[in-house]
């Protein structure tokens, strides 16, 4: 009997510990191209998701993510990303993954199977209806996250879903559903693969994009990013020579004194007036 979940359903490939190294890499390969596809017919609704998520944030709203097992991990790599690439504090996109951070690296039996954890996990950030609730959840049938935005929106808290099964029971119970259908996987329900696949670039399509409205990006640079290693200190003072057509050593004073490349310029051209 054909399981109705499309991550559940039995791969189009069989045998496969009879395939060669290079037919299992090109087979996967051939299964991963089909991604983009998914995540371009949601693109709507990703766009309308973000723009929800803008008009909290942009009124000093939050953006949360919840999930487990993959899914979750997802949600708190971006998360952890967005105080590096964009300046912002850690407490503006926050991921929190079913079991706690040491579920980050080892699996927390049972956790993602206890509907009311979630909701206790985001009341210790005092969530409220001014942020945003982001579920994610590649089969959509998750208790731990389907609980979590269930009693977020009862609190009139904007909700949202990644998932990767249409008309999921996490679908119904948020405002904005993004449905990335890969289809099977080519280990059969290992949705580490295409549905993880389709879920960080939508996580790295909403955040990139709230980032860039909330004007954490000039032109084309991340000029509020933290520079906090020598590849990003020689980014940055790159920019800061392209922008203010100055010296590298000057370049390099003005980041080290003000942290940023978008403080650095507001330092020089207030200097220069």
């Amino acid at each position: 009997m054909e399981n109705k979940l499309t991550t559940e359903q039995a791969s189009d490939y069989d045998d496969l510990e009879q395939m060669n190294t290079f037919e299992l890499l090109v087979n996967m390969n051939n299964e991963d191209k089909t991604v983009p596809n998914a995540i371009e017919k949601a693109i709507p609704a990703i766009e309308k998701l973000v723009d929800a998520i803008y008009s909290k944030m942009d009124k000093g709203g939050r953006l949360f993510y919840i999930g487990a097992g993959t899914s979750g991990r997802l949600g708190v790599l971006d998360a952890s990303e967005c105080p590096p690439t964009y300046g912002v504090t850690d407490d503006l996109v926050i991921g929190l993954i079913a079991g706690g951070d040491i579920a980050l690296r080892k699996a927390v039996e049972n956790a993602e199977d206890d509907a009311t954890l979630a909701w206790k996990d985001l009341q210790k950030f005092n969530i409220n209806k001014n942020d945003v609730l982001i579920g994610i959840a590649a089969s959509g049938t998750t208790p731990y996250v389907i609980g979590g935005v269930k009693k977020a929106r009862e609190n009139n808290i904007v909700t949202g879903c990644i998932t990767c099964n249409a008309n999921s029971p996490l679908s119904l119970e948020v405002d904005h559903a993004i449905e990335l259908i890969v289809g099977p996987e080519f280990v059969t329900g290992s949705t580490r693969m295409k549905a993880g696949t389709a879920q960080k670039l939508a996580l790295n399509m909403i955040s990139t994009t709230v980032m860039i409205k909330l004007g954490r990006v000039k032109g084309n640079k991340m000029v509020d990013m933290q520079p906090s290693n020598k590849k990003l200190v020689d980014r940055g003072v790159r920019m800061i020579m392209n922008e203010l057509h100055i010296d590298k050593k000057t370049a390099n004073n003005l980041l080290l004194t003000h942290k940023s490349v978008r403080k650095a310029i507001k330092a020089f051209n207030t200097i220069k007036k």
